[in-house]
C-alpha cells in the first residue's frame, strides 16, 4: 500500500490571508505538480451525510435488477442513470462495475446545438428508494464549497486572483457524480475501471474501507490505502492542458476486489459550466520553466478548451449505447 500526500484544507479556511494558508497553497501546488493526487481532510462535509449516502447507495445496488435497469443510462442524453455491469468502457475494455450517474436537477435543453448542451437534463431516481435523491443531491451541493476552495487555492498558487475560476461555477455549475459498486471477483487481477486520467478539472472520491484504487507513481501502478474521513482528490486533463503541463493529470485505475468484499465509492467530478473555456493560463516565470507541455490525452488526441466539448467526447467513447441513441447526428463531428 502507498500513502498519498495529505492536505488539511481547514488550515486554509482558518485565515485565508495568513501564513498557514500560504503554506497550504504552496503545498497544494507542489502536490499537483508532482503527484496529481492527494488525500484531503478537514473538508467540513458532514460525516452523517456521507454515511447516509453510502447506506442509500448500498440499498440502491441491492434493488432487484429490473428496478435498477428501468433507470438505464441509455434513456438519458445527459448520461444520467444506471449502467449495468460491463456496459462502460475504459481504455478499450469493459469495466467490471455498475453505477448510478447523477447531477444537479436540470431541464433538458431546448436546442440540440452545440451538442454538449444535451449533457444537461433531469436525473433518474428509483421510485422504490425515495430517500436516495435528497441525500445524493445534498451531498452534491455539500462538495461545492470544497471544490471552490481548492480552485481558489490553485489560482493563487499560479499567481492568479483567487476568484479567477469562480465564474465557471457560479451562479451555475455542471457538477457530475457517480455512485459506484465494484463486485468482488475470484482469481486473476480484473479491471474494475481501466487506466485513464480524468478529463475535467478536479475529482473527489469518497471511498469505503475496501482498497482498489491504483495511482501511477514513479512509473508504477500503486495501490492507495483508503483513509477514513478523507477524500481522494485528483487533477483532470483540462487543468494539465491549461497550465502547459505544470499541473499533472495522473493516470489511475481501479482493480476489482478479490477478498470477498465488494467495494463502494462515490465520485464527484467538479465540473464547471459546459460553456467554460480553458485556454492557456499565464504562468509566473519560475513556474513556466518547470512546465511540461502536454496538450493531448492518453489516446493521443487533442484536449478541447471548451469544457463541454471535451466532456462530451469522453462520454461518447465510454458509453457507445448512449452515443448511438442520442448523438448519432454528431458522432463524426464530436470525435474529431
Amino acid at each position: 500500500m502507498t500513502d498519498l500526500p495529505v492536505l488539511d484544507i481547514s488550515t486554509l479556511r482558518q485565515d485565508r490571508s495568513g501564513l498557514a494558508a500560504d503554506r497550504f497553497i504552496a503545498t497544494l501546488r507542489d502536490v499537483l505538480h508532482h503527484v496529481g493526487f492527494a488525500h484531503v481532510v478537514g473538508h467540513g462535509i458532514d460525516p452523517d451525510l456521507e454515511e447516509n449516502l453510502k447506506l442509500q447507495a448500498r440499498a440502491f445496488f441491492a434493488l432487484p435488477p429490473a428496478e435498477r435497469e428501468a433507470l438505464a443510462i441509455g434513456n438519458s442524453a445527459a448520461f444520467r442513470g444506471y449502467t449495468i455491469l460491463g456496459d462502460e468502457q475504459t481504455a478499450g475494455a469493459r469495466d467490471w462495475r455498475h453505477q448510478l450517474d447523477f447531477g444537479p436537477e436540470q431541464e433538458a435543453p431546448r436546442t440540440n446545438r452545440p451538442a454538449y448542451l444535451r449533457l444537461r437534463g433531469p436525473n433518474q431516481w428509483p421510485a422504490g428508494l425515495p430517500g436516495l435523491a435528497p441525500v445524493a443531491l445534498a451531498w452534491l451541493e455539500a462538495t461545492l464549497e470544497l471544490g471552490l476552495d481548492i480552485m481558489r487555492a490553485i489560482a493563487r498558487g499560479l499567481g492568479l486572483p483567487a476568484d479567477h475560476f469562480d465564474g465557471f461555477f457560479l451562479p451555475n455549475h455542471d457538477l457530475h457524480a457517480k455512485l459506484i459498486h465494484y463486485p468482488a471477483v475470484d482469481g486473476v487481477e480484473h479491471q474494475g475501471v481501466g487506466r485513464h486520467h480524468d478529463s475535467g478539472l478536479l475529482t473527489f472520491i469518497l471511498q469505503d474501507e475496501v482498497p482498489g484504487l491504483q495511482v501511477e507513481i514513479d512509473g508504477e501502478m500503486k495501490t492507495i490505502e483508503p483513509m477514513p474521513g478523507a477524500y481522494v482528490m485528483n487533477l483532470g486533463a483540462m487543468l494539465q492542458s491549461a497550465t502547459s503541463g505544470y499541473l499533472r493529470a495522473t493516470p489511475h485505475r481501479v482493480l476489482s476486489p478479490r477478498d470477498g468484499r465488494d467495494r463502494l465509492s462515490a465520485a464527484l467530478f467538479f465540473n464547471p459550466s459546459f460553456e467554460s473555456e480553458f485556454g492557456p493560463l499565464p504562468l509566473p516565470a519560475d513556474l513556466e520553466s518547470s512546465a511540461r507541455p502536454d496538450m493531448v490525452d492518453l489516446k493521443g488526441e487533442a484536449i478541447h478548451t471548451v469544457f463541454g466539448e471535451n466532456n462530451l467526447k469522453v462520454r461518447l467513447r465510454s458509453h457507445p449505447d448512449v452515443a448511438a441513441m442520442h448523438y448519432a447526428d454528431v458522432l463524426d463531428e464530436v470525435r474529431r
